[in-house]
């Protein structure tokens, strides 16, 4: 069963999927992964989103041939599915393999007013 924040975010973070999705079928590799990344930071909080973007990101570093990142991935598919729910989520991150997993990060502020109106349930 998911947490009412993942409900919530659900909207927010299905968005930035769908235009991942978009991307990549337009050949746009580098903006596919921006989406994603956009995810990774509206969803970390959530157990499900935050691993489910990482396997998204494991996806995208397969079709891409992108070893580093696929290795980064991996890591990160194991520390999102046990840190998450005890809170140890570096906020901000954008979660790819080219920036530290414990690197705390800006968010934007549209990725702001998502996370806060998922958590106030709006």
């Amino acid at each position: 069963m998911l947490s009412s924040f993942s409900r919530n975010v659900a909207p927010f973070v299905s968005a930035e999927i769908e235009l991942a999705v978009k991307s990549r079928q337009s050949g746009d590799a580098l903006t596919e992964f921006m989406h994603l990344e956009n995810a990774h930071v509206i969803g970390q909080e959530s157990t499900f989103w935050h691993v489910r973007v990482h396997l998204l990101m494991l996806l995208w570093a397969v079709r891409n041939l992108q070893i580093g990142e696929l290795l980064g991935q991996a890591v990160r598919i194991v520390g999102a599915a046990t840190m998450t729910t005890i809170g140890l989520v570096p906020k901000g991150n954008t979660g790819g393999a080219n920036v530290s997993p414990f690197k705390v990060m800006p968010i934007k502020p549209e990725h702001q007013a998502a996370i806060n109106r998922a958590k106030i349930g709006a």
